[in-house]
């Protein structure tokens, strides 16, 4: 891990627009592409000058026509380790990292994985975005589902990316395979919390956050579902807990998803392949996005993973030997 520090250094002048505006207003307008926390902190630190004099006061009233300069350092935000691990690259410039995670990965250390993540891999891959929180990872998949990220490689670019979740710009589509077969596609519009009992797992509650999941139904087999599936939210274990809470669990979702339910004259291959198949069905395929510098939108995919397309192919040759069940 690098230990040294990024030196910011920004300057702008004030237009007549910002008389009467505070200053850290003023800074929000002038510099968008960092937090409204991190501009205020820079003040309050004496990192701000204004006409030549530091200011520390983040109320003072500006009048316009004023120089505004900036001298800051971007702190070290994660301690862990960097770890020379592969990452399939999909895209990649100086602002941003898309990659396509492969299953029994974890994103970012927790319990009982403190290393071998994708933050450790970043820390190694890119240089000096240790400086950035999280090693500018901005959203999560879980650990076995498999698919599309980006990761934000400076502080500006990481800035605008959240607010493009948080406003509900960025497109994230997902296929799955669930249980049961559905007639029609639609969408779920369930508060996600934590469950009442289970603190690691999440339920819809009434006292949950607002969780919108779109889906639309792409094949239909006699026991199981091929869906492509849109998030409007992006609450932790969504799309899991709202298929679950349909009674439309994910295929292979030890924990949402309970046992299989193998369907009647299933055949010894297609059980093996359903009992081999030990996470759940879901991967992230589709990822649409304003690109943080240039504005442009961009779009990248991901072909299912073998192991999906096996277990897909499966299902359909179970449903060819079971003519007579009605779709």
């Amino acid at each position: 891990m690098s230990q040294s520090d990024n030196q910011v250094s920004l300057s702008a002048v004030t237009g007549s627009h910002h008389f009467g505006q505070r200053l850290d207003q003023v800074l929000a307008d002038l510099f968008p592409e960092y937090s409204r926390s991190k501009l205020k902190t820079w003040i309050l630190d004496g990192n701000v000058s204004v006409n030549g004099a530091v200011l520390t006061t983040p109320r003072q009233k500006m009048f316009g026509d004023e120089q505004i300069e900036i001298e800051a350092r971007v702190e070290v935000q994660v301690s862990s380790q960097p770890q020379k691990i592969a990452l399939d690259i999909v895209y990649e410039d100086d602002s941003i990292l898309v990659i396509n995670k492969p299953a029994d990965l974890v994103v970012h250390p927790g319990a009982g994985n403190h290393d071998g993540t994708i933050l450790n891999a970043l820390l190694a891959h890119v240089p000096n975005i240790d400086t950035v929180p999280r090693a500018g990872i901005v959203h999560r998949l879980d650990k076995d589902t498999t698919g599309l990220m980006v990761v934000a490689k400076t502080l500006s670019a990481q800035t605008h990316l959240v607010d493009q979740l948080q406003n509900r710009v960025m497109s994230r589509e997902y296929e799955a395979l669930v249980m049961g077969t559905m007639v029609a596609g639609g969408e779920v519009d369930a508060p996600i919390g934590r469950h009442a009992t289970k603190r690691t797992l999440m339920a819809v509650r009434e006292t949950g956050k607002p969780a919108v999941t779109h889906y639309r139904v792409m094949e239909k087999f006699r026991a199981y579902t091929h869906l492509r599936l849109k998030l409007e939210t992006g609450r932790t274990h969504q799309i899991r807990v709202h298929m679950a809470y349909i009674k439309h669990p994910l295929v292979g979702d030890p924990v949402y998803g309970g046992r299989p339910r193998l369907p009647r004259g299933a055949s010894p291959e297609f059980v093996e392949a359903l009992r081999g198949f030990n996470r759940q069905a879901l991967h992230a395929v589709q990822l649409s996005l304003f690109h943080p510098e240039t504005d442009e939108w961009m779009t990248w995919q991901a072909p299912l993973p073998d192991d999906m397309v096996h277990l897909i192919g499966q299902v359909r040759e179970d449903t060819r030997q079971n003519p007579d069940f009605d779709l």
